[in-house]
């Protein structure tokens, strides 16, 4: 499965330690793998510049639980910048998007 997500969390993976490798990915290779991607980016500004980004359409937020497993990925849109102001429709002055291939290799 592959997940596309704004945030890693070890509640994520279960609770038995293991291996987790990221690695930086560029835009066109995030929306790549996007396109085959379970979203689950819940706070609805976040969701819909991600989607801006990749798509060139906004996503509506998604609250979903994910639960990984041995072999899945995550595809984390990792926002930088000032707290985005509700309602925002672009990235703030001097903000961007970040992408990270996360890998779920054992536990």
């Amino acid at each position: 499965m592959i997940y596309l997500v704004n945030a890693l969390s070890l509640n994520m993976v279960p609770p038995v330690g293991g291996t987790i490798v990221y690695r930086p990915i560029d835009r066109v290779d995030a929306a790549k793998l996007a396109v085959k991607a379970k979203h689950a980016i819940g706070h609805a500004e976040t969701a819909a510049l991600v989607g801006k980004d990749l798509f060139g359409l906004p996503l509506a937020a998604s609250r979903s639980t994910v639960q990984t497993d041995i072999g899945d990925k995550l595809i984390v849109a990792q926002y930088r910048g000032p707290r985005l102001p509700e309602g925002a429709t672009t990235l703030p002055e001097g903000a961007k998007i970040e992408y990270f291939l996360v890998e779920i290799l054992n536990f």
